[in-house]
């Protein structure tokens, strides 16, 4: 099969719109930072792939205690236990240590590597030497912009700068008129655009302010002194479900009377939108974003397909989540799957 798989760049994205219908959730070998552990998951019944075993590894920046890897995971492991595939997970969120993974996965001549690009030029060396090895590579998650430089094969997650914008204006017609976007990992290209998109299109004034995303108690500290400094701050945006709840902790801390705006969603986060402690959430759909990056892989070597043509990414956000439709979604995040 020809594994050259650069392509032109004149086309348009395209949004996913399904994956398939029937999941089984089955055991699937997984690791975490290097460590391999056998797991389970709990989901409904259905055919499996009778095509002969693959092995795919996904590896991804996550930090620990990051819920929202939880998700993709929850996605990729579906689609693994359908697809007949061994998937190999492992994270970390040092870009050098990130690379070192793919290439134990290299290494290990695994069938295929789905990776996040929140810092791509650590990456680029590593899918370099992947292609070399006859191992397709997609990318999910962070990388929209970077993804076809790389040579990666497809991209599955939202444009961030396109989500940010989204934000930016609905903060508008919220009649925000100053807000605060928390950053909780520096140098992450894509939480990067997202407060770049919120600058762009928000009427009002916005800034940046970075924390340590590790540190869910300095975290709410940074915040809390940032809301007593300036009591003219009437929002609060977040990229991230914890740290969107760490901010309303923060809000009640500091006497202040700013509201909560954030990217992604958890179980925890969707209730916090029914009490309205949250006022909206942009999903990204990171279920979605495990499971298509990983069937994609399956696809590409029983079929020979390309999602996108090869040429587009697979868009599967942003939407916007608030108390009009969080109902409808709060069933599927209590199972962990938004």
């Amino acid at each position: 099969m020809d594994r050259s798989y650069s392509r032109s760049r004149s086309l348009a994205p395209v949004v996913a719109v399904a994956a398939a219908a029937a999941l089984t959730l089955a055991g699937c070998s997984s690791s975490s930072g290097g460590k391999k552990a056998e797991e389970s998951a709990e989901g409904a019944s259905a055919g499996k792939a009778n095509t002969p075993r693959m092995t795919v590894a996904l590896v991804t920046h996550q930090s620990a205690g990051d819920t929202f890897w939880d998700i993709v995971r929850k996605g990729a492991e579906a689609a693994a236990a359908k697809d007949n595939i061994k998937l190999i997970y492992s994270n970390d969120p040092n870009a050098g240590n990130q690379a070192n993974l793919v290439q134990n996965a290299i290494d290990q001549k695994v069938d295929g590597i789905a990776i996040t690009l929140a810092k791509p030029d650590a990456m680029k060396d590593v899918v370099s030497k992947a292609k070399k090895a006859g191992i397709p590579v997609v990318g999910l998650n962070s990388g929209v912009s970077e993804w076809q430089k790389l040579g990666l094969m497809e991209f599955f997650g939202q444009d961030e700068t396109v989500a940010g914008e989204a934000l930016g204006k609905r903060l508008n017609e919220a009649g925000a008129k100053k807000a605060v976007c928390v950053i909780q990992e520096q140098g992450n290209i894509g939480l990067e655009q997202r407060c770049a998109g919120v600058k762009k299109t928000f009427e009002g004034d916005v800034e940046n302010l970075n924390v340590n995303g590790t540190d869910m108690p300095s975290v709410k500290s940074t915040i809390t002194a940032k809301l007593k400094q300036d009591s003219d701050l009437d929002y609060v945006v977040t990229l991230g479900a914890p740290f969107a709840l760490t901010a309303v902790q923060s809000i009640g801390d500091a006497g202040a009377k700013a509201k909560v705006a954030t990217f992604d969603l958890n179980k925890e986060l969707t209730g916090a939108i029914s009490k309205g402690d949250i006022e909206f959430a942009v999903d990204q759909q990171p279920y979605l974003q495990g499971y298509l990056a990983i069937d994609s892989l399956w696809l590409y070597k029983n079929n020979g397909n390309y999602m996108g043509g090869g040429e587009q990414p697979v868009l599967t956000g942003p939407a916007f989540v608030d108390k009009t439709n969080v109902e409808t979604i709060d069933k599927y995040a209590a199972k962990g799957t938004r």
